[in-house]
């Protein structure tokens, strides 16, 4: 990681915004992403006890997809068509990892879904990793294709080679190292996973140029 390009960045964000995420205009923007709703509707819909109705859940999960802004308009449509598509056995392997990425085996329910999407050639980023960070944002993170290589590339991240495909190595790797990040810098800028990204995006917007060099 690039520290200096890091230091960077927060201080070029900090005198934009002084009080980091706390700051009234970017408290503003928060409420449209509603992430205390989204992440609600997470606990409640997709506890445990839910995975009983596999018919239901998938519902729910078109719904999360549905009302995300963290997903792309044109991947809504398509998932909630794909989901329409599934056989039951492709159900209950959806929902079942679904339940194992959020409740158990975060590897196994990973690439359990992966394996479903790839069927169907939609094995899309935004989706794997959405619930996830709704239920946990302090720890998951969402893996937004364009903003992910930026990261990587801008703060000269190692060991980390973007794929369009997901893959649970890449996804571990990038979790543990937006981690580091988030403690690399001052907690207003990083008070959950997806403000931070969403810091780091912003930053990645700044300019062309990198952050040092402006």
């Amino acid at each position: 990681m690039n520290k200096a390009r890091l230091k960077q960045a927060e201080r070029w964000f900090l005198s934009r915004y002084p009080g980091g995420f706390a700051d009234p205009e970017l408290v503003a923007i928060g409420k449209k992403h509603r992430l205390d709703k989204m992440q609600d509707f997470v606990v409640e819909h997709f506890a445990k006890k839910r995975f009983r109705n596999t018919d239901e859940l998938l519902e729910n999960w078109v719904k999360l997809v549905g009302r995300a802004s963290l997903v792309s308009v044109f991947e809504k449509p398509k998932f909630r068509d794909l989901i329409k598509s599934l056989t039951p056995k492709e159900k209950n392997r959806m929902t079942a990892g679904l339940k194992a990425q959020l409740h158990g085996d975060a590897q196994k329910g990973f690439e359990q879904i992966l394996g479903v999407l790839l069927a169907y050639k939609f094995a899309k980023w935004s989706i794997i990793s959405l619930a996830p960070v709704y239920a946990n944002p302090q720890i998951e993170v969402f893996v937004k294709p364009t903003t992910a290589k930026g990261i990587i590339t801008q703060f000269e991240l190692e060991n980390l080679y973007y794929r369009p495909q997901p893959s649970w190595d890449f996804y571990e790797e990038f979790r543990k190292q937006i981690q580091v990040m988030r403690e690399s810098v001052h907690p207003s800028l990083a008070p959950n996973s997806p403000a931070f990204t969403g810091f780091l995006m912003m930053a990645l917007r700044a300019g062309e140029k990198p952050l040092a060099e402006r």
